[in-house]
């Protein structure tokens, strides 16, 4: 089994937000492997759905629990299903990877996320992958640069969007890859 987590805010106000990219994946990514509907499970702090690849089972998992407490509902799973963080892949915005590109880690650092450093306080380990989606910094205009927890949770621009969903067939590539080892 192998549990695919995308990161986000699970409110209609931060749908659309660059803090939701890991949200957005894996709505692209349901659909190509034509999950059902995401379902909220509660004991797992999530909204979740579920499909095969191949014979592998797969778990798409959407944590309900807001972006700073992720970790609660990857714990849950883990522990519910008797798996380790290399049985996982997470998805989430990366404000240091330029928009329209994506980077693979494993073993990295949060470098300031605060719904991966929370995934890896609760699993007590940084040793999973993570498909770190760029969303860029905020610019300067006319001087001023808004902070950057306030620029993530801002709309996408329509060309940054159009450039997010162009990412998304390359990133379910990568997905597919790491589902078969």
């Amino acid at each position: 089994m192998k549990i695919i987590i995308g990161l986000g805010n699970p409110d209609k106000e931060h749908m659309l937000t660059r803090h939701n990219a890991g949200f957005l994946a894996l709505d692209f990514l349901q659909n190509e492997l034509h999950c059902p509907a995401f379902l909220e499970e509660k004991k797992f702090f999530c909204a979740l759905t579920e499909t095969l690849v191949g014979t592998e089972k797969i778990l798409l998992v959407k944590p309900e629990t807001f972006m700073n407490d992720s970790g609660k509902a990857v714990r849950a799973i883990l522990d519910f299903y008797k798996l380790s963080e290399r049985d996982i892949i997470v998805l989430h915005d990366d404000l240091d990877i330029a928009p329209g590109t994506y980077k693979i880690t494993t073993s990295s650092r949060a470098a300031g996320h605060n719904g991966v450093s929370d995934i890896i306080e609760k699993l007590g380990t940084q040793d999973f992958v993570r498909i770190r989606i760029g969303i860029g910094r905020p610019t300067e205009v006319n001087g001023i640069c808004i902070p950057s927890h306030d620029f993530v949770l801002q709309k996408f621009k329509k060309e940054e969007f159009e450039n997010l969903l162009a990412l998304f067939p390359k990133i379910k590539e990568e997905v597919l890859a790491f589902i078969k080892g």
